[in-house]
């Protein structure tokens, strides 16, 4: 009788949370759903390299420095994206500690601003049931839930852009309704803002250029104009460019780098890494959309009898097939092609596939959702197989330098920069990276992005950028050196390969060095 008391005491105390949940408006109760699916297992994982922990170990740096203005990497000055998707990601770190999920709360972040966009665009102008619908397939495309669980800028980007294009829109639609539009439009020049302080110039050239030729097709040019409502551009330029005018007044040559090098000349030459073919990203959004992708050709299936008339569905309609083939296009001319570039366009892609699984099949909802489980037993299989494939990350090692070694005992990177290092053993300095640095570096690679790094801050690159030829000069400066190296090459060196290592991951070893050694032929004080 006790047990079933508390047993009914427990229910009892639950029901009326779950009442308070089932109470609250949809759109709420779904983007709690959203958010949970997508934080639950954002944390099963190791952060996988370079990226992930590249951008993690930036906002690390900017936690243990105190400088929130300048993104650095080991001290120095990283210009290779702007800094919002490191300003989140650092908040969160403060809050939460340097933990995988912590690290990635930006990209869930921005997977519930690409989520909404649409959504609600959706909800207002063409069916409650398509929304819904909408965004449970969403959620459960692997390219979409994985990106929102994978630390870099591809997913904040994507959900500031979505939201700038939804909020476009819908001040065009509800202008051509005679309802209000304005605070939609200036909410739509905040996001291109905000996508802008994320990844650089995308962040207003694809939003942009989605609603030009969208506005073109239907006829409707005469309303761009309205778009440049002076309070939009003059809030896009408070907002986006005090940043990158301080960085120009503290680093002359930013412009030119951050620019015309990081953009202009990564999108038009064909010297940077991830070369693929045109049709790389049609390949991509077919399969990272699966199983869900077959249904598009439901929706190409509705005859005319079956399509609602009213003109802002219409019209919301070709701006979904347009928000697909700008971006696709957009991201299809230069050689260099990354999977996660394809990511703003699966919002609209989820979209019309929901128009035709409503409209265009007879599917009840008991195989719809069916459906829908069985999509997000492959999102999470897809999950299980990566952390299981990978092997590369330095949280072991990172592990063993906590547990093994004194305060003040300093890392020493050799041939090598484990970018996600830093992060996991919490370092509160830069680490000296030895490699051949005399010598020019002309591929893409993280060798050349610490130099081009360096070039803003020379006198700490002299300090944490070391020649080989000074390997014993810099070992022999401290009574214990922690070294990160290749195991083949720890392997093959003369000073450091009858030490046995601390620990060893994924090809790389943690060795303590001491000054006694005799291979380093240190001279005593």
């Amino acid at each position: 009788m006790l047990r079933h008391s508390s047993n009914a005491d427990s229910n009892s105390t639950h029901l009326p949370l779950v009442r308070q949940l089932l109470s609250l408006p949809e759109p709420l109760l779904l983007g709690l759903l959203l958010f949970l699916w997508l934080v639950a297992t954002s944390w099963v994982r190791p952060l996988s390299l370079p990226d992930e922990g590249r951008y993690a170990g930036v906002a690390w740096e900017m936690v243990r420095s105190g400088d929130w203005l300048t993104p650095t990497l080991n001290g120095l000055p990283y210009f290779h994206k702007p800094p919002l998707f490191y300003w989140i990601t650092a908040a969160s770190l403060s809050l939460f500690g340097n933990i995988e999920w912590a690290a990635r709360l930006a990209s869930c972040f921005g997977a519930m601003l690409s989520a909404g966009a649409a959504y609600l665009l959706i909800r207002r102008w063409m069916s409650h049931s398509i929304s819904r619908w909408y965004l449970f397939i969403l959620a459960t495309m692997p390219l979409f839930f994985g990106g929102a669980q994978y630390a870099n800028h591809d997913m904040l980007v994507a959900g500031f852009i979505s939201m700038a294009i939804a909020l476009a829109a819908d001040a065009l639609l509800s202008l051509q309704a005679a309802q209000p539009w304005r605070i939609q439009l200036l909410g739509g020049w905040l996001c291109a803002a905000l996508g802008l302080l994320s990844k650089g110039l995308i962040g207003i050239v694809l939003p942009g250029g989605v609603i030009f030729f969208w506005l073109l097709f239907e006829n409707r040019w005469r309303v761009i104009p309205k778009l440049f409502w002076w309070p939009g551009p003059l809030l896009f330029f408070i907002v986006a460019s005090p940043w990158f005018l301080l960085m120009q007044q503290k680093f002359p040559d930013f412009f030119h780098y951050f620019f015309v090098y990081q953009h202009f000349q990564r999108f038009s030459q064909s010297a940077f890494n991830n070369a693929q073919p045109f049709w790389f990203y049609l390949a991509v959004i077919g399969l990272t959309s699966l199983p869900w992708s077959p249904w598009l050709l439901a929706r190409w299936g509705l005859t005319r009898r079956n399509e609602l008339q009213d003109i802002s569905v219409v019209q919301l309609r070709s701006l979904f097939w347009f928000w697909i083939a700008v971006i696709t296009l957009f991201f299809s001319l230069p050689t260099s092609k990354l999977v996660g570039y394809a990511i703003p366009v699966m919002a609209p892609l989820a979209a019309l596939i929901a128009e035709g699984l409503v409209l265009g099949t007879k599917l009840g909802w008991r195989s719809k959702s069916a459906l829908v489980f069985f999509a997000a037993g492959l999102c999470v299989s897809f999950l299980v197989a990566i952390s299981l494939a990978e092997n590369v990350s330095s949280k072991v090692l990172a592990q063993a330098y906590q547990k093994n070694s004194a305060p003040n005992e300093p890392v020493v990177f050799l041939q090598t920069y484990r970018f996600d290092f830093s992060f996991y053993a919490r370092l509160h300095q830069p680490s000296i990276i030895i490699d051949k640095w005399d010598e020019p570096i002309v591929k893409d690679s993280w060798p050349k992005e610490m130099a081009d790094a360096a070039r803003f801050r020379p006198t700490v690159g002299e300090k944490v950028l070391v020649n080989m030829s000074d390997i014993r000069k810099i070992l022999c400066d401290n009574s214990v050196t922690w070294v990160i190296s290749p195991e083949g090459y720890y392997i093959q060196s003369k000073e450091l390969k009858s030490i046995e290592p601390v620990a060893s991951s994924g090809g790389y070893v943690l060795i303590k060095v001491t000054r006694l050694l005799p291979t380093l032929g240190c001279k005593k004080n």
